[in-house]
């Protein structure tokens, strides 16, 4: 009686999706997040497409005819002061994004760093690096940017003095938030392997700890873009921006001081407000959608 020798089952290897793919998917189930993003990218194409076709010295005072409504020639009107307001907008916009970026990265980058030299290494930098954050977050920041900006020289402001001010304690956020994921990761078992098989510290900060924390860091800098976005516009419409430069919040200002809805020019300071709802309002939905990604816990169920 002959055996026949039954050949082991073939097992086909899944491929596991990209992070771009996972993010993709997840972002079709998350629709503020998605709604977000889609007035994001509608806001950057305005910005983008105006720098490339708009005339932009009209941004700047005694360009154009003053006080012009909004018209085929000057969709978004004209203000006191003889400046076309879709340029305004245009640069005002791209100002904004400066800020935002610069001052978001820049905290974002300097928490991400001081986070995880605390949790990571601990001792006495973490005891440090800890009650520094302690002592500095109870204190209202944009206190403290009101007096900053305010005891400088209005000809000395500019849009980096401006992001300058802005991130000048941005960092604490991030910071406490990444020390205490690292503080949670360094514990796990992949960790501890890595550890046995001979890694350094800084491959298992790079290559083991970061990957994981990427969703974690990303909400860190959206939240972070806000913030910059928000105080600069604080700032300036207190009248404490660059004032020659087109800032939304400046244009706001300008109208103000100017009493442009009791002389009824209504669309002067109405566009730039309805601009700053839009992008606080995109950065708010993804912030949130990107921390209900970071954080199971807050995960919508599926």
């Amino acid at each position: 009686m002959s055996t026949v020798a039954l050949s082991p089952p073939i097992l086909k290897q899944v491929e596991r999706p990209s992070r771009f793919v996972l993010f993709l998917r997840y972002l079709r189930r998350n629709k503020g997040l998605a709604f977000g993003v889609l007035i994001l990218l509608g806001l950057v194409a305005f910005t983008v497409i105006g720098l490339m076709t708009v005339d932009l010295k009209q941004a700047y005072p005694l360009s154009v005819a003053a006080k012009k409504p909004p018209s085929w020639k000057y969709p978004f009107g004209t203000d006191f002061f003889g400046r076309n307001l879709l340029a305004a907008m245009v640069v005002g916009m791209w100002q904004t994004a400066f800020i935002g970026v610069f001052a978001g990265g820049l905290g974002t980058l300097i928490g991400v760093v001081l986070g995880f030299i605390s949790a990571y290494f601990g001792k006495w930098i973490d005891g440090t690096i800890r009650t520094v954050c302690q002592i500095l977050t109870p204190i209202p920041v944009l206190l403290i940017q009101v007096v900053i900006a305010g005891s400088l020289d209005k000809r000395d402001v500019t849009i980096v003095t401006m992001a300058l001010i802005v991130v000048l304690l941005a960092w604490m956020g991030p910071t406490l938030v990444i020390r205490s994921q690292v503080l949670t990761m360094k514990e796990r078992q992949f960790v501890a392997v890595a550890k046995l098989s001979g890694v350094s510290d800084l491959g298992i900060i790079f290559k083991e700890i970061l990957p994981c924390l990427l969703p974690f860091i990303a909400a860190a800098f959206v939240a972070q873009v806000f913030s910059a976005v928000f105080a600069a516009f604080y700032l300036a419409v207190l009248g404490l921006g660059p004032l020659r430069e087109p800032l939304l919040g400046n244009i706001i200002w300008a109208a103000q001081s100017q009493g442009a809805f009791f002389n009824g020019w209504w669309w002067w300071p109405i566009i730039p407000s309805i601009a700053m709802i839009l992008i606080l309002g995109s950065l708010a939905l993804i912030n949130m959608g990107l921390d209900e990604l970071a954080n199971p816990r807050v995960r919508r169920s599926e």
